[in-house]
């Protein structure tokens, strides 16, 4: 079933209503939030389904590595939140921690220091180069 976007005038908060595509002509949403029904449309990012070999080659597309510049944390937070939405699935609150450190400028070594489990090992080459 779709989901569409909406700007709920009442709470001014962006919500996402499931409406089938029957009902989208005919329905009056609510907002999940507040309950009122003064929604706003809102157009949202086109979401395209992609089989998992459709996924993996992109991947493993090596024009995808072309601009990452690996002494730059912000560039290589830029790649990892394009590899990470283009997996399709939800890595986790470390994954968007790292990222969210090495946006701010962050080096991946302070953030492996402070994270020493990251990656899921604790071992030796356990860290930010697992991602």
């Amino acid at each position: 079933m779709p989901l569409y976007d909406y700007r709920c005038l009442n709470c001014q908060q962006k919500v996402t209503v499931r409406l089938s595509y029957a009902e989208y002509d005919t329905a009056k949403p609510k907002c999940p939030l507040c309950g009122s029904d003064k929604l706003q449309r809102a157009i949202g990012r086109v979401r395209i389904a992609k089989s998992e070999d459709a996924r993996m080659e992109s991947l493993a597309d090596p024009s995808n590595f072309g601009d990452v510049d690996e002494n730059d944390p912000k560039s290589v937070a830029k790649f990892m939140r394009k590899m990470g939405s283009e997996m399709g699935e939800d890595l986790g609150p470390e994954f968007g921690e790292v990222v969210d450190r090495l946006e701010s400028g962050e080096s991946p070594e302070s953030i492996e220091q402070s994270m020493p489990d990251l990656g899921g090992s604790a071992g030796p080459g356990a860290g930010l180069d697992d991602f």
